[in-house]
Protein backbone atom coordinates (compact mmCIF):
# COMPACT_ATOMS: atom_id res chain seq x y z
CA UNK A 1 0.00 0.00 0.00
CA UNK A 2 1.26 3.45 -0.86
CA UNK A 3 1.54 5.78 2.09
CA UNK A 4 -0.69 8.83 2.13
CA UNK A 5 0.93 11.94 0.67
CA UNK A 6 0.17 15.58 1.09
CA UNK A 7 -0.65 17.42 -2.11
CA UNK A 8 2.54 19.19 -3.10
CA UNK A 9 3.01 22.50 -4.86
CA UNK A 10 6.63 22.90 -5.76
CA UNK A 11 7.97 26.40 -6.48
CA UNK A 12 9.11 26.39 -10.08
CA UNK A 13 12.55 27.72 -9.21
CA UNK A 14 13.08 24.71 -6.96
CA UNK A 15 12.22 22.09 -9.56
CA UNK A 16 15.27 19.92 -10.12
CA UNK A 17 16.36 19.88 -13.74
CA UNK A 18 17.09 16.62 -15.45
CA UNK A 19 18.83 18.14 -18.46
CA UNK A 20 20.92 21.23 -19.02
CA UNK A 21 22.17 23.12 -22.04
CA UNK A 22 25.18 25.38 -22.38
CA UNK A 23 23.65 27.99 -24.64
CA UNK A 24 20.45 29.97 -24.67
CA UNK A 25 19.21 28.32 -27.83
CA UNK A 26 20.62 25.29 -29.57
CA UNK A 27 19.87 24.11 -33.06
CA UNK A 28 19.28 20.38 -32.98
CA UNK A 29 19.42 17.88 -35.78
CA UNK A 30 16.26 17.86 -37.83
CA UNK A 31 14.06 14.83 -36.97
CA UNK A 32 13.87 12.13 -39.59
CA UNK A 33 12.09 8.88 -40.24
CA UNK A 34 8.68 8.36 -38.70
CA UNK A 35 7.72 12.02 -38.32
CA UNK A 36 8.70 12.93 -41.84
CA UNK A 37 6.78 10.01 -43.26
CA UNK A 38 3.61 11.07 -41.48
CA UNK A 39 3.49 14.73 -42.38
CA UNK A 40 3.16 16.44 -45.72
CA UNK A 41 5.65 19.28 -45.92
CA UNK A 42 5.12 22.36 -48.07
CA UNK A 43 7.46 25.27 -48.56
CA UNK A 44 6.50 28.30 -46.50
CA UNK A 45 8.30 31.55 -45.89
CA UNK A 46 8.58 31.00 -42.14
CA UNK A 47 10.12 34.02 -40.51
CA UNK A 48 11.85 35.30 -43.66
CA UNK A 49 12.90 38.93 -43.38
CA UNK A 50 11.58 41.42 -45.89
CA UNK A 51 14.24 42.48 -48.38
CA UNK A 52 15.24 46.11 -48.41
CA UNK A 53 14.23 48.17 -51.40
CA UNK A 54 15.03 51.52 -53.06
CA UNK A 55 12.69 54.11 -54.40
CA UNK A 56 13.40 57.27 -56.30
CA UNK A 57 12.05 60.79 -55.99
CA UNK A 58 12.71 63.65 -58.34
CA UNK A 59 14.77 66.31 -56.62
CA UNK A 60 13.38 69.76 -57.29
CA UNK A 61 16.90 71.21 -57.59
CA UNK A 62 18.44 68.45 -59.69
CA UNK A 63 17.50 66.18 -62.52
CA UNK A 64 19.29 63.30 -60.80
CA UNK A 65 17.18 60.88 -58.75
CA UNK A 66 17.72 60.75 -55.00
CA UNK A 67 18.07 57.29 -53.50
CA UNK A 68 16.23 56.87 -50.21
CA UNK A 69 17.70 54.71 -47.48
CA UNK A 70 16.86 51.04 -47.85
CA UNK A 71 14.38 49.56 -45.42
CA UNK A 72 16.12 47.79 -42.58
CA UNK A 73 15.71 44.00 -42.84
CA UNK A 74 13.62 42.43 -40.10
CA UNK A 75 15.62 40.73 -37.39
CA UNK A 76 14.87 37.04 -36.79
CA UNK A 77 12.63 36.48 -33.80
CA UNK A 78 14.56 35.47 -30.69
CA UNK A 79 12.53 32.45 -29.62
CA UNK A 80 14.46 32.04 -26.38
CA UNK A 81 13.16 35.47 -25.36
CA UNK A 82 9.64 34.37 -26.27
CA UNK A 83 10.13 31.20 -24.23
CA UNK A 84 11.38 33.23 -21.27
CA UNK A 85 8.36 35.55 -21.49
CA UNK A 86 6.04 32.54 -21.40
CA UNK A 87 7.94 31.01 -18.50
CA UNK A 88 7.51 34.24 -16.53
CA UNK A 89 3.73 33.79 -16.75
CA UNK A 90 3.61 30.22 -15.46
CA UNK A 91 3.96 30.66 -11.72
CA UNK A 92 1.05 32.41 -9.99
CA UNK A 93 0.01 31.61 -6.43
CA UNK A 94 -3.54 32.74 -7.14
CA UNK A 95 -4.16 30.12 -9.83
CA UNK A 96 -4.56 26.32 -9.68
CA UNK A 97 -1.88 24.86 -7.39
CA UNK A 98 0.17 27.98 -8.11
CA UNK A 99 0.85 27.29 -11.79
CA UNK A 100 -0.54 28.01 -15.26
CA UNK A 101 1.80 25.35 -16.65
CA UNK A 102 -0.78 22.56 -16.84
CA UNK A 103 -3.37 24.68 -18.65
CA UNK A 104 -0.69 25.95 -21.07
CA UNK A 105 0.16 22.33 -21.86
CA UNK A 106 -3.50 21.45 -22.26
CA UNK A 107 -3.92 24.32 -24.74
CA UNK A 108 -0.95 23.12 -26.81
CA UNK A 109 -2.27 19.55 -26.65
CA UNK A 110 -5.81 20.41 -27.74
CA UNK A 111 -4.65 22.79 -30.47
CA UNK A 112 -2.52 19.97 -31.91
CA UNK A 113 -4.57 16.86 -31.24
CA UNK A 114 -7.28 17.57 -33.83
CA UNK A 115 -5.12 16.25 -36.68
CA UNK A 116 -6.50 13.45 -38.86
CA UNK A 117 -3.95 11.72 -41.07
CA UNK A 118 -6.72 10.36 -43.31
CA UNK A 119 -7.89 13.83 -44.34
CA UNK A 120 -4.58 15.60 -43.59
CA UNK A 121 -6.25 18.46 -41.77
CA UNK A 122 -6.50 19.76 -38.23
CA UNK A 123 -3.54 20.17 -35.91
CA UNK A 124 -1.73 23.26 -34.70
CA UNK A 125 -0.70 24.79 -38.03
CA UNK A 126 -3.59 27.27 -38.38
CA UNK A 127 -4.39 27.90 -34.67
CA UNK A 128 -8.12 27.75 -35.38
CA UNK A 129 -9.08 27.71 -31.71
CA UNK A 130 -8.97 31.49 -32.13
CA UNK A 131 -12.43 31.17 -33.66
CA UNK A 132 -15.72 30.40 -31.91
CA UNK A 133 -16.45 27.03 -33.55
CA UNK A 134 -13.35 25.27 -32.22
CA UNK A 135 -13.11 27.37 -29.06
CA UNK A 136 -16.65 26.22 -28.30
CA UNK A 137 -15.90 22.50 -28.55
CA UNK A 138 -16.71 20.85 -25.23
CA UNK A 139 -13.21 19.45 -24.85
CA UNK A 140 -11.80 23.00 -24.97
CA UNK A 141 -13.79 24.39 -22.05
CA UNK A 142 -11.58 26.54 -19.84
CA UNK A 143 -8.81 27.05 -22.39
CA UNK A 144 -9.73 30.70 -22.89
CA UNK A 145 -7.88 31.25 -19.61
CA UNK A 146 -4.63 30.07 -21.19
CA UNK A 147 -5.19 31.88 -24.49
CA UNK A 148 -5.92 35.18 -22.77
CA UNK A 149 -2.89 34.94 -20.49
CA UNK A 150 -0.63 34.17 -23.44
CA UNK A 151 -1.93 37.24 -25.26
CA UNK A 152 0.50 39.17 -23.04
CA UNK A 153 3.33 37.43 -24.86
CA UNK A 154 1.63 38.00 -28.22
CA UNK A 155 1.51 41.72 -27.44
CA UNK A 156 5.22 41.66 -26.64
CA UNK A 157 6.13 39.63 -29.75
CA UNK A 158 3.37 40.40 -32.29
CA UNK A 159 5.22 38.69 -35.13
CA UNK A 160 4.84 35.21 -33.62
CA UNK A 161 1.87 33.21 -34.90
CA UNK A 162 -0.68 31.89 -32.43
CA UNK A 163 0.10 28.29 -33.33
CA UNK A 164 3.78 28.84 -32.62
CA UNK A 165 2.94 30.70 -29.40
CA UNK A 166 0.62 28.01 -28.07
CA UNK A 167 2.88 25.07 -28.86
CA UNK A 168 5.90 26.91 -27.47
CA UNK A 169 3.87 27.46 -24.30
CA UNK A 170 3.40 23.70 -24.12
CA UNK A 171 7.14 23.21 -24.42
CA UNK A 172 7.78 25.81 -21.72
CA UNK A 173 5.25 24.21 -19.39
CA UNK A 174 6.87 20.79 -19.68
CA UNK A 175 10.40 22.07 -19.20
CA UNK A 176 9.72 24.64 -16.49
CA UNK A 177 7.85 22.04 -14.42
CA UNK A 178 10.79 19.65 -14.48
CA UNK A 179 10.19 17.61 -17.62
CA UNK A 180 12.49 16.78 -20.53
CA UNK A 181 13.83 19.15 -23.18
CA UNK A 182 11.43 19.23 -26.14
CA UNK A 183 12.58 19.98 -29.68
CA UNK A 184 10.44 22.67 -31.31
CA UNK A 185 10.15 24.25 -34.75
CA UNK A 186 8.46 27.53 -35.79
CA UNK A 187 6.49 28.12 -38.95
CA UNK A 188 2.78 27.81 -38.12
CA UNK A 189 0.52 30.52 -39.51
CA UNK A 190 -2.70 32.21 -38.43
CA UNK A 191 -5.24 30.48 -40.64
CA UNK A 192 -8.86 31.24 -41.43
CA UNK A 193 -11.96 29.98 -39.64
CA UNK A 194 -12.68 27.69 -42.58
CA UNK A 195 -9.58 25.70 -41.58
CA UNK A 196 -11.25 24.70 -38.29
CA UNK A 197 -11.53 20.94 -37.66
CA UNK A 198 -14.85 19.31 -36.79
CA UNK A 199 -15.76 18.59 -33.19
CA UNK A 200 -15.14 15.13 -31.77
CA UNK A 201 -11.51 14.53 -32.69
CA UNK A 202 -10.10 14.74 -29.17
CA UNK A 203 -10.28 11.79 -26.74
CA UNK A 204 -13.39 11.29 -24.61
CA UNK A 205 -12.16 10.77 -21.05
CA UNK A 206 -15.41 9.06 -20.04
CA UNK A 207 -14.77 6.09 -22.34
CA UNK A 208 -13.47 3.12 -20.33
CA UNK A 209 -12.35 1.06 -23.31
CA UNK A 210 -8.91 1.08 -24.85
CA UNK A 211 -10.35 0.83 -28.34
CA UNK A 212 -11.70 4.37 -28.14
CA UNK A 213 -8.22 5.67 -27.37
CA UNK A 214 -6.85 3.73 -30.33
CA UNK A 215 -9.56 5.03 -32.66
CA UNK A 216 -8.69 8.62 -31.73
CA UNK A 217 -4.91 8.41 -31.53
CA UNK A 218 -4.38 6.12 -34.51
CA UNK A 219 -5.99 8.80 -36.69
CA UNK A 220 -3.31 11.19 -35.50
CA UNK A 221 -0.61 8.68 -36.42
CA UNK A 222 0.31 7.39 -32.95
CA UNK A 223 0.89 3.78 -31.88
CA UNK A 224 0.14 2.09 -28.54
CA UNK A 225 3.48 3.02 -26.96
CA UNK A 226 3.09 6.66 -27.99
CA UNK A 227 -0.47 6.79 -26.66
CA UNK A 228 0.66 5.64 -23.22
CA UNK A 229 3.61 8.05 -23.26
CA UNK A 230 1.32 10.99 -24.05
CA UNK A 231 -1.03 10.08 -21.21
CA UNK A 232 1.87 10.52 -18.82
CA UNK A 233 1.24 14.26 -19.08
CA UNK A 234 -1.61 13.62 -16.64
CA UNK A 235 1.07 13.89 -13.97
CA UNK A 236 0.36 17.61 -14.30
CA UNK A 237 -2.75 19.56 -13.43
CA UNK A 238 -6.21 18.66 -12.29
CA UNK A 239 -9.76 18.38 -13.60
CA UNK A 240 -12.44 20.99 -12.91
CA UNK A 241 -16.20 20.34 -12.64
CA UNK A 242 -16.94 23.59 -14.50
CA UNK A 243 -14.74 22.56 -17.44
CA UNK A 244 -14.50 18.83 -18.08
CA UNK A 245 -17.04 17.90 -15.43
CA UNK A 246 -14.47 15.77 -13.60
CA UNK A 247 -12.76 16.81 -10.39
CA UNK A 248 -9.33 16.53 -8.81
CA UNK A 249 -5.63 15.91 -9.55
CA UNK A 250 -4.09 12.68 -10.79
CA UNK A 251 -1.00 12.97 -8.61
CA UNK A 252 0.08 14.51 -5.32
CA UNK A 253 2.49 16.86 -7.11
CA UNK A 254 0.42 18.35 -9.97
CA UNK A 255 2.96 21.07 -10.80
CA UNK A 256 5.97 18.76 -11.18
CA UNK A 257 6.48 16.69 -14.33
CA UNK A 258 7.28 13.11 -13.27
CA UNK A 259 6.27 9.52 -14.03
CA UNK A 260 3.87 9.63 -11.08
CA UNK A 261 0.81 9.13 -13.28
CA UNK A 262 1.97 5.57 -13.96
CA UNK A 263 3.11 4.78 -10.43
CA UNK A 264 -0.17 6.04 -8.99
CA UNK A 265 -2.25 4.18 -11.56
CA UNK A 266 -0.58 0.86 -10.74
CA UNK A 267 0.28 1.39 -7.08
CA UNK A 268 -3.03 2.48 -5.59
CA UNK A 269 -6.38 0.81 -5.26
CA UNK A 270 -8.95 2.77 -7.24
CA UNK A 271 -12.66 2.75 -6.49
CA UNK A 272 -15.55 4.52 -8.17
CA UNK A 273 -16.23 7.87 -6.55
CA UNK A 274 -19.70 8.39 -5.15
CA UNK A 275 -20.75 11.87 -6.15
CA UNK A 276 -23.14 13.77 -8.39
CA UNK A 277 -20.64 14.23 -11.23
CA UNK A 278 -19.63 11.92 -14.09
CA UNK A 279 -18.09 8.54 -13.40
CA UNK A 280 -14.52 8.76 -12.18
CA UNK A 281 -12.32 6.94 -9.72
CA UNK A 282 -10.63 7.97 -6.47
CA UNK A 283 -7.85 6.34 -4.51
CA UNK A 284 -9.36 4.29 -1.72
CA UNK A 285 -6.74 5.29 0.84
CA UNK A 286 -6.82 9.10 0.78
CA UNK A 287 -9.70 9.94 -1.59
CA UNK A 288 -7.59 12.91 -2.69
CA UNK A 289 -6.49 11.67 -6.12
CA UNK A 290 -8.51 10.68 -9.14
CA UNK A 291 -8.35 8.70 -12.36
CA UNK A 292 -10.62 8.97 -15.38
CA UNK A 293 -12.30 5.98 -17.03
CA UNK A 294 -9.94 6.37 -20.01
CA UNK A 295 -6.97 6.32 -17.62
CA UNK A 296 -8.14 3.07 -16.07
CA UNK A 297 -8.23 1.54 -19.55
CA UNK A 298 -4.45 2.00 -19.70
CA UNK A 299 -4.08 -0.42 -16.79
CA UNK A 300 -6.66 -2.93 -18.02
CA UNK A 301 -5.64 -3.22 -21.67
CA UNK A 302 -2.79 -5.73 -22.05
CA UNK A 303 -0.81 -3.80 -24.67
CA UNK A 304 -1.24 -0.46 -22.95
CA UNK A 305 -0.40 -1.86 -19.51
CA UNK A 306 2.92 -3.17 -20.79
CA UNK A 307 4.06 0.40 -21.38
CA UNK A 308 2.49 1.71 -18.18
CA UNK A 309 4.65 -0.76 -16.25
CA UNK A 310 7.78 0.23 -18.16
CA UNK A 311 7.28 3.93 -17.49
CA UNK A 312 6.33 3.36 -13.85
CA UNK A 313 9.68 1.65 -13.30
CA UNK A 314 11.87 3.94 -15.39
CA UNK A 315 11.28 7.70 -15.34
CA UNK A 316 14.24 8.36 -17.65
CA UNK A 317 12.74 6.04 -20.28
CA UNK A 318 9.45 7.89 -19.94
CA UNK A 319 11.16 11.28 -20.30
CA UNK A 320 13.07 10.15 -23.40
CA UNK A 321 9.96 8.75 -25.08
CA UNK A 322 7.76 11.65 -24.03
CA UNK A 323 10.17 14.19 -25.52
CA UNK A 324 9.85 12.50 -28.91
CA UNK A 325 6.10 12.08 -28.85
CA UNK A 326 5.46 15.62 -27.57
CA UNK A 327 7.37 17.08 -30.51
CA UNK A 328 5.42 14.83 -32.85
CA UNK A 329 2.13 15.93 -31.29
CA UNK A 330 2.92 19.64 -31.51
CA UNK A 331 3.89 19.27 -35.19
CA UNK A 332 0.77 17.41 -36.33
CA UNK A 333 -0.67 19.05 -39.43
CA UNK A 334 2.23 21.48 -39.76
CA UNK A 335 3.91 22.35 -43.05
CA UNK A 336 7.50 23.29 -42.38
CA UNK A 337 10.10 24.48 -44.84
CA UNK A 338 12.71 21.75 -45.20
CA UNK A 339 15.35 24.09 -43.77
CA UNK A 340 13.35 25.08 -40.69
CA UNK A 341 15.60 25.03 -37.63
CA UNK A 342 14.84 22.82 -34.67
CA UNK A 343 15.24 24.72 -31.41
CA UNK A 344 16.00 23.61 -27.89
CA UNK A 345 15.36 26.11 -25.12
CA UNK A 346 17.19 26.63 -21.88
CA UNK A 347 14.78 26.44 -18.92
CA UNK A 348 14.73 29.59 -16.84
CA UNK A 349 15.12 27.58 -13.63
CA UNK A 350 18.10 25.53 -14.84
Amino acid sequence: MIASRVLLRAPLAAVARRATTTSSVRVAARPSGSLGSKLVFAALGAGAGAAGYHFYVQNEESSLPTVAAADKPKQPLDYQKVYNAIAALIEDENYDDGSYGPVFLRLAWHASGTYDKNTNDGGSHFATMRFKPEAGHGANAGLAIARERLNRVKDQFPEISYGDLWTLAGVAAIQELGGPIINWRPGRIDGAEENSPPDGRLPDASRPDGQHSRDIFYKMGFNDQEIVALLGAHALGRCHPDRSGFDGPWTASPTVFTNDFYTELLGRKWVERKWSGPKQFEDKETKSLMMLPADMAMAKDKEFRKWVEIYAKDQQKFFDDFAKVAQKLFELGCHFDENTKVYQFKPTNA
